[in-house]
């Protein structure tokens, strides 16, 4: 049975694409993935990861995906008229976010989808964080870091997440599942895409305390 039609906040990670997965399986469709861009338009927001990647993963994953440029100013506001438009247009019940245990994130998730109609769904909520990755991994989602904080280093970008990975992170008293905001993953491939994504990496940049790797796709 159909539960709904879903679009799904995509940031082109790990933890999007798993409650992707999941939403499938607890059998909503998904219509349209979403991403917010940085003002410029060239990279994501959260991420850091360039349109044409993000572009060919929704091709691989057989959706169309709806881009949006804000800054963090205007972010709630572009980000609830795009919830109500992709509504409109796609005939839709629900959308997925892939948060686990941040409370004022779900906040604010059900308080946009509240202004657009929609029910926020979020299928790992409440999750083990490390029990999840494990998960990911188990589930065939291949996934590497394309950015983390200074504490992690420069030798962590392009890491792909494994079990020995995981074991690193935590012994470094590293979150395995990055939720604190430790470090960013991008999804190269995973059970629903039709191909994996190949991508450079052209130059690694320091921000703040912040490490990035600059990408492109191959």
């Amino acid at each position: 049975m159909n539960h709904g039609s879903t679009l799904c906040s995509w940031s082109g990670g790990k933890d999007s694409c798993f409650a992707f997965m999941q939403s499938i399986q607890q059998n909503y469709t998904p219509k349209v993935l979403l991403n917010v861009l940085n003002e410029a338009g060239k990279i994501s927001r959260s991420h850091g990861i360039p349109t044409a990647i993000l572009e060919a993963q929704a091709e691989a994953a057989g959706l169309p995906i709806h881009l949006i440029s804000s800054s963090w100013q205007e972010y709630e506001t572009k980000f609830t008229h795009a919830l109500t438009l992709l509504k409109e247009q796609y005939q839709l019940s629900h959308a997925v976010f892939g948060d686990i245990d941040l409370q004022p994130h779900r906040d604010w998730e059900e308080k946009v989808c509240g202004h657009s109609g929609l029910i926020a769904l979020l299928p790992l909520w409440q999750q083990n964080r490390k029990e999840l990755v494990i998960q990911m991994i188990i589930n065939g989602i291949e996934t590497i870091i394309v950015s983390c904080n200074t504490i992690m280093g420069e030798r962590f970008l392009g890491k792909k997440i494994t079990l020995e990975l995981v074991a690193e992170l935590e012994a470094m008293g590293i979150d395995a599942c990055g939720e604190n905001g430790e470090f960013h993953t991008l999804v190269l491939n995973c059970p629903l895409f039709s191909k994996r994504i190949s991508i450079n990496t052209l130059r690694t940049l320091q921000h703040q305390n912040y490490w990035f790797s600059e990408l492109a796709l191959a």
